[in-house]
């Protein structure tokens, strides 16, 4: 089947981006009001974290679009056109959903009988799964947070405690073909028991890896080295980790770390913040602390904040940090208008501008071990969107708008249409905050400077569609991909 030429070239680099919303902004005199618009909101949204050498394309090549975890992408989502959604049902949760620089999605998903992690690549043109690979079974978490390198490998640590990179090619026949192109054990620094939670590659091609117990380290599978150090008694990480040329970002139970390594790849604390994880965990959070992946973000390089939400009792706050000496910006706090302290997103980063989506009380159909009761024992799913921008001579935050829309999963920012896009969850009932299985579910464009709706589109009803608080991702075509706990949605425009 032969490709379009966009597909074989992939997602352009930051360069070339930069070039093209520079040229737009020459010329939008030439160009209709609402194209004016579209630039304007594009541009004001950058820049982003730079490209890492060894990861795949930007904003298709981690779960949270690169390996700064900006939740951002350089493509355009569906444009004009009627929108329209497709389910393909792979009897799987799919939570991680990438594309690599052939146009070719690649997605991690768990299988709701037997829960053996399971790698599909699918068609670009019609989402159909054109080759499977098992993988070894882990922990709840374990495996979810894999990548795509710069040969469009999946990277991936399995329930063995082996770093893999999983390739795709066709074999003699012209069947698509995925298989294992390299593995690496991490036994000898990951004690038996423990599992490897999040991955991303560093900018000297080292894999940097977290586990739920606090094991942070570092992996280089071209010499086979493996170095790792163990983070203070009682701290897990329950979420991914995030790169930047400064460092790595991890975010446990207690706090927030930046980590560089030596030249033989040690790890080592550069700084640590504490932040106030409440009295447990809350519904709709899957661990006690910080739902967060650390998010790399700022006005200049791209990296010169992280932030992350806290866990506090009454009011949730938005952490702001530099990223060169951990100096805490702001502490703001978020998710007041919906009235739900608590977020297991990741931040969205991009600029000076950051989106929080809040979780409090979705009704996740299971926790990870050790994850601990929560309090209340449940509550109404909450919702709630807030936007913070960081003040212009970095001296603090200013909260810019907060609504209740009930995003349903990651949002994710695209900087060439200026939109967020995500699937929201609304309730049966209109005008009440419960959750039943019966439940409709609507893919919706939001404006990121004002945090309105502008353009929606349901997408299915009932539990079959319902998207558990996953990252969709924008495919250079377009397409919209979400992940849900039964497959995938191709939502399209034409």
């Amino acid at each position: 089947m032969s490709r379009s030429p966009a597909r074989r070239r992939g997602v352009p680099r930051r360069p070339l981006a930069a070039a093209l919303l520079s040229a737009l902004a020459l010329t939008t005199a030439a160009v209709p009001a609402e194209a004016q618009s579209v630039a304007a909101a594009a541009t004001a949204y950058t820049p982003v974290p730079p490209h890492n050498p060894y990861a795949g394309p930007d904003g298709t090549a981690t779960m949270h679009g690169d390996t700064g975890s900006s939740d951002t992408t350089l493509l355009a989502g569906p444009g004009t056109g009627t929108l329209s959604s497709e389910r393909l049902a792979l009897a799987s949760a799919c939570p991680t959903v990438l594309v690599g620089s052939d146009g070719y999605p690649v997605i991690l998903c768990t299988p709701i009988f037997g829960q053996v992690p399971t790698v599909h690549l699918l068609d670009p043109d019609d989402g159909s799964s054109l080759a499977t690979l098992k993988l070894t079974k882990g922990s709840l978490l374990g495996g979810v947070y894999a990548y795509l390198d710069n040969k469009d490998r999946l990277v991936v640590a399995d329930g063995s405690r082996n770093l893999l990179r999983v390739a795709h090619s066709k074999n003699a026949d012209g069947d698509w073909k995925l298989a294992i192109d390299q593995s690496l054990s991490l036994a000898s620094v990951i004690p038996e028991g423990d599992a490897v939670t999040g991955l991303s590659p560093d900018w000297q091609g080292r894999v940097w890896f977290a586990t739920g117990n606090g094991v942070v380290g570092t992996a280089d599978d071209r010499t086979g080295t493996v170095r790792a150090l163990t983070l203070p008694a009682g701290e897990r990480v329950a979420n991914s980790i995030s790169t930047a040329p400064q460092g790595t970002a991890v975010t446990t139970t207690h706090a927030t770390y930046l980590l560089t390594a030596g030249a033989d790849g040690t790890p080592k604390i550069s700084w640590r913040q504490a932040y106030d994880r409440g009295q447990a965990r809350k519904p709709g959070l899957l661990s006690w602390g910080s739902g967060s992946t650390p998010t790399f973000f700022g006005p200049t390089t791209g990296t010169d904040y992280v932030g992350i939400v806290d866990n506090a009792d009454t009011t949730v706050r938005l952490k702001v940090y530099r990223t060169s000496t951990g100096a805490e910006v702001c502490s703001v706090p978020v998710l007041r208008a919906a009235g739900g302290p608590g977020s297991e997103n990741s931040p969205v980063g991009a600029g000076s501008s950051v989106f929080v989506a809040g979780t409090y009380g979705y009704p996740y159909p299971a926790v990870p071990d050790g994850a601990g009761d929560s309090v209340p024992a449940s509550a109404d799913f909450a919702g709630g969107l807030t936007r913070v921008d960081v003040r212009a001579d970095g001296t603090g935050c200013t909260e810019v708008w907060d609504n209740t829309l009930r995003s349903a999963a990651v949002p994710k920012l695209s900087t060439a249409d200026g939109t967020l896009h995500t699937v929201v969850r609304d309730p049966l009932i209109p005008g009440t905050k419960g959750t039943s299985l019966l439940d409709p579910y609507r893919y919706v464009q939001i404006d990121p400077e004002t945090g309105t709706v502008k353009r929606s589109k349901q997408v299915g009803i009932g539990s079959l569609f319902d998207t558990l608080q996953m990252a969709g991702t924008i495919a250079p075509d377009g397409t919209y991909l979400q992940g849900t706990v039964t497959g995938v949605l191709r939502i399209t425009a034409g």
